[in-house]
């Protein structure tokens, strides 16, 4: 599975971008597909994710500003980013896994920037 993500970019404190990452093949449909981000001189942390049917989990510093969502038609999954923050300014990544299958894709980053 090749991932593209596209989305980022610069916006102001307040404001809001949603990111798209689409999925080459329509095997995606099984995967816990995710973002991650990571700022910086850190660590990837992660975001949020969503299983094929639809179960999400969220980072602790997301607080509800965030959503998680895919389609399945479109084989792509998007990060909807509300009340953006200054720190929350790093290179976002999307993500597919399926640990049963031993399988874990990587798309390449999308930076989002936000200025104070």
């Amino acid at each position: 599975v090749q991932l593209q993500a596209s989305g980022g970019g610069l916006v102001q404190a307040g404001g809001s971008l949603k990111l798209s990452c689409a999925a080459s093949s329509n095997s995606f449909a099984v995967y816990t597909a995710g973002w991650y981000r990571q700022a910086p001189g850190k660590q990837r942390k992660l975001v949020a994710t969503i299983t094929s049917g639809g179960i999400t989990n969220y980072g602790h510093f997301v607080k509800g500003r965030f959503t998680i969502s895919r389609d399945h038609s479109k084989n792509t999954v998007y990060l909807q980013m509300n009340s953006l923050k200054p720190e929350d300014t790093a290179v976002y990544f999307c993500n597919a896994e399926a640990p049963w299958l031993d399988r874990n894709f990587w798309g390449q980053g999308t930076l989002v920037t936000v200025s104070s």
